[in-house]
């Protein structure tokens, strides 16, 4: 092996190697594709509101049309569309992100994605509650006892509720009730947006309570992360986990969007 090839390969003696991890990073951002277009715009046609490209529709991955009933969502997903710069990064695109996988894949499996609602609302993050310390205990109780009391009243059902992480089986009335509620959120966009706010929640209460407009979108994220606030106010935070948040408030936003205009 040539001494040019062995320091390509190996490095210099005592030479510091690359980061791997910034290695990986950096072909990814390479691999991210061009943008090939000059504007992206709202395009209405056959009763569908067309993300358009130069006049010519989007496609998703599955190559459907990017076109849905909603004029807010397809707002949102032009202006994303259109906030791109040289390089398209679906990360910095979480409504289109989402709008493609109702038109993939909720479009053709929504009876699962009930189902799997309805799973969550047996165990539900706002069912069970601290035992300690006692101002965590009193701030669980103001912020989610009214939210689970307004769903009860909704769904004619009463919860369980249970303290620390025992499981409690949530009664027949109560599921066959939130059955009856998820059956109506319209497929693919509502239903979408419904599985992602309770997955990013832990809790179908919440996705409920914010379908119905008993809470907003800021009313339901503080309620869903007051136990790690109530964390954060006593330790901090650090910047990873700060910048992870930031990445699920934006997810969260555009569940919210698809939830309430889909």
């Amino acid at each position: 092996m040539s001494t040019d090839a062995f320091l390509q390969r190996f490095g210099a003696p005592g030479a510091r190697q690359p980061d791997p991890v910034a290695a990986a990073q950096g072909a990814m951002r390479n691999a991210l594709p061009k943008r090939f277009y000059e504007n992206a715009a709202v395009l209405e046609k056959d009763g569908l509101f067309h993300v358009a490209l130069d006049g010519r529709t989007a496609r998703t991955p599955a190559r459907n049309a990017l076109a849905v009933t909603s004029r807010p969502v397809a707002e949102a997903l032009a202006a994303e569309w259109q906030a791109q710069a040289e390089r398209i990064d679906p990360a910095a695109m979480p409504v289109t992100r989402l709008v493609n996988s109702a038109l993939d894949g909720v479009a053709d499996q929504a009876a699962a994605v009930r189902a799997e609602i309805v799973r969550y609302a047996g165990s539900d993050a706002l069912c069970y509650r601290a035992g300690e310390p006692d101002n965590l205990v009193e701030r669980q109780r103001a912020v989610w006892d009214p939210i689970i009391a307004a769903t009860e009243a909704a769904l004619g059902a009463r919860f369980v509720l249970a303290e620390g992480i025992v499981f409690a089986e949530q009664p027949a009335p109560v599921l066959e009730a939130v059955t009856r509620r998820v059956a109506e959120l319209p497929a693919p966009l509502a239903l979408a947006g419904a599985h992602s706010v309770m997955t990013l929640t832990g809790s179908a209460i919440l996705t409920l309570a914010l379908a119905d407009g008993r809470l907003d979108e800021e009313q339901a994220w503080a309620a869903a992360h007051l136990d790690e606030d109530y964390q954060i106010a006593i330790w901090g935070q650090d910047e990873e986990a700060a910048e992870r948040r930031t990445t699920r408030r934006r997810e969260f936003a555009a569940a919210v969007l698809l939830l309430m205009q889909g």
